[in-house]
């Protein structure tokens, strides 16, 4: 049992991590301070090119100093919300669209690395400076520039080579502290000596879940799931013809990675959203980010940034997210404009990031939902995908039929 006292000391020393807040609002105001820098040094080369007095190395170095206060701003930006997020407190971005990529998976290592990595740009834009205007230059200066420069670039390979290993075990440590797998259910440990073997070693292919990480929740909460639902509670005995290998396979989530598509076809009720829900379950806890919404939800978000004229923005950024779900795709009718719009969804995400797509209807049939732009749609769909079968009666219809008759 935990002490009372050593409890509260712990909370207490733990709170005094605000005290760092103050700090990186004064690196916002020094933040502020390189915008003004940035538009005077902009508005000193302006006058110099329109009065004519500015030569060409006069306009690079410009140039030069210009880029070099962009790379000092996004340093800043590193330190201020990696830093406050890693140090001080959540800031909550899972899920905002203009979430930084690397902010999904920072830590004090992955800042270190970045904020090194920075550093060498800096220095490089710093020492390209110095021999862009070498005849003003001292041989002395451009000896310790170059060797400085050399010391920054060692120093952060050194601190990248020994980020891996330090990552690698602070992974290890958070999968020995995972909680142990609960206890099965009586009714399926039974279930499972009274099946034949043959049913478990195919039921046993489904890949167990990975290691527990600290974002993999953060992703799951942001991905808009109606529910939570997992691969190990889908009944796999209830679809007919289900080819459990497929499964198994996707279980991995390495068609994330490998940008393919997957496609879940069958009756209501037999398993299509248990299944897409689950693998972009197992999508996040690999590190991807993934969203989810129905075909009708589809639509009319990418209608509205259609009426709001940055459709084009809109698809860009659901490129921050490699896996997209569109469930019930066939259930409400599509008008034109909106089968118009699924066409350059998908189209967008050609062979660059994956889909997992529901329908109770193979894709044959989709014309009677995208009209004349089918053909060309389920082209692009299927032709690095996975196509699912799902056969049989609705599993709710069964359940409640089972109810009733008890």
């Amino acid at each position: 049992m935990q002490n009372p006292t050593t409890t509260t000391l712990g909370y207490a020393l733990f709170a005094t991590r605000w005290l760092q807040a103050p700090l990186y609002f004064g690196l916002v105001a020094a933040q502020g301070v390189y915008v003004y820098k940035f538009f005077k040094e902009l508005w000193t080369l302006i006058l110099m090119c329109v009065s004519g007095h500015a030569t060409e190395t006069y306009v690079m170095l410009a140039v030069l100093k210009l880029v070099d206060v962009v790379m000092i701003a996004n340093l800043l930006i590193m330190v201020i919300v990696g830093g406050y997020e890693t140090f001080v407190s959540r800031i909550g971005l899972q899920g905002h669209r203009d979430q930084p990529e690397w902010l999904s998976h920072v830590n004090s290592n992955v800042l270190k690395v970045k904020l090194a990595t920075a550093i060498v740009g800096i220095s490089s834009v710093h020492l390209l400076q110095m021999f862009v205007d070498v005849h003003h230059t001292s041989r002395h200066a451009l000896l310790w520039g170059t060797v400085i420069h050399m010391a920054f670039i060692a120093s952060a390979a050194i601190l990248a080579y020994m980020s891996g290993p330090m990552v690698a075990h602070t992974d290890r440590g958070h999968a020995d502290r995972a909680p142990a797998a609960p206890a099965q259910a009586p009714d399926h440990a039974s279930r499972q000596h009274t099946e034949p073997e043959s049913e478990r070693h195919r039921a046993a292919a489904i890949p167990p879940q990975p290691a527990p990480d600290t974002d993999a929740e953060a992703r799951i909460r942001a991905a808009g799931f109606p529910a939570r639902k997992v691969l190990e509670e889908f009944d796999q005995q209830h679809p007919r013809g289900l080819d459990r290998d497929v499964l198994a396979r996707l279980g991995k989530a390495d068609f994330v990675d490998a940008r393919r598509n997957v496609v879940f076809v069958g009756p209501p009720g037999t398993g299509k959203t248990h299944l897409a829900v689950a693998l972009g379950v197992r999508a996040c806890q690999a590190g991807h980010r993934v969203l989810f919404a129905t075909a009708a939800q589809w639509a009319a978000r990418l209608a509205g940034a259609r009426a709001a004229g940055r459709l084009d923005a809109e698809l860009a950024a659901l490129d921050d997210h490699p896996l997209l779900i569109v469930d019930e795709v066939g259930y409400t009718p599509l008008d034109a404009a909106s089968a118009g719009l699924f066409f350059q969804l998908v189209a967008h995400r050609y062979e660059r990031a994956s889909l997992i797509v529901t329908s109770d209807r193979p894709l044959g049939r989709w014309d009677e939902v995208f009209g004349p732009s089918a053909p060309a749609l389920t082209d692009r769909l299927a032709h690095h995908a996975e196509i699912v079968r799902l056969d049989g009666d609705s599993y709710r219809t069964r359940r409640a039929a089972t109810a009733w008759a008890d």
